[in-house]
């Protein structure tokens, strides 16, 4: 039985009736072995979909990061943990809760699930909407399993680009944060030797936002490439973010130390 903390299946959507189990299973074992491959094609008006299933954990949160939103045969791919009835009821009370605040109307859960996606497992995610409207009210909510997790992804996304504002982070509470004005200023900030010694030797993939114009895969790996052998990256140019995933997480920890550095010389 997989284990739920660690999960290896994806579930991969709205696909194009032409894709194929092995099209799939080529496209996915670029980013790591794959265990299986399961297409779900219903006589009906629906969509196919399939189940991609990997050898390792780690590999499975890389595909998830890099294929979501990816277009396929012409149609963009929704790719997510695979879920059964009785996960759908999880009690996540105990979970480590993140508050994401100013969200530009245009963001989704889809989005802020695969922004956050390369900090941990994530249990939930979802964008807050009007239930009279149906629209985001600005504000949204993403839980990780690992408190660690929870704490790299506040301390790494609070200011980030993500669409067309600087979204803000913190742990949730039972009402959204007051605006950063009056935001309590006490709040405690990790260090930068906590982050580093907290992030997960398995996390691969750094996330870099807030590139407003020019936002191209060969600018981020002309400016990657030199801290270490790049995988894979994907680029959302139209929300100015982009995700670029190494062969092992030791090229993170160069990456934050050279931050640091330009930091104290600033």
């Amino acid at each position: 039985m997989e284990d739920e903390s660690h999960p290896k299946t994806l579930y991969v959507g709205n696909l194009s009736r032409d894709v194929t189990e092995n099209l799939i299973l080529q496209l996915f074992t670029q980013i790591g072995p794959c265990k299986s491959c399961k297409m779900i094609t219903e006589h009906t008006s629906n969509d196919p979909y399939c189940f991609v299933e990997f050898f390792e954990h780690r590999d499975a949160a890389a595909a998830l990061a890099a294929m979501n939103g990816r277009k396929i045969l012409g149609k963009e791919v929704k790719v997510n943990w695979a879920t059964t009835p009785s996960s759908q009821k999880k009690d996540t009370t105990n979970h480590f809760h993140v508050f994401v605040g100013d969200l530009s109307p245009e963001i989704t859960t889809d989005d802020i699930r695969a922004a956050f996606a390369p900090f941990g497992k994530i249990s939930d995610a979802r964008v807050v909407k009007d239930m009279t409207t149906g629209k985001s009210k600005g504000y949204g909510f993403v839980s990780f399993y690992n408190k660690l997790d929870a704490e790299n992804a506040i301390v790494h996304m609070g200011g980030q680009w993500l669409g067309g504002r600087q979204i803000r982070t913190n742990w949730a509470t039972r009402k959204p944060p007051a605006p950063k004005s009056v935001q309590d200023s006490n709040s405690k900030q990790l260090r930068f030797d906590e982050v580093v010694n907290q992030s997960s030797p398995q996390n691969c993939t750094v996330y870099c936002g807030g590139i407003q114009s020019g936002l191209t895969e060969h600018l981020m790996r002309q400016t990657f490439s030199p801290f270490g052998q790049i995988m894979e990256i994907r680029v959302f140019p139209e929300k100015g973010y982009s995700f670029i995933r190494y062969h092992s997480a030791i090229p993170i920890f160069s990456f934050l130390i050279f931050r640091q550095g330009q930091h104290k010389m600033m």
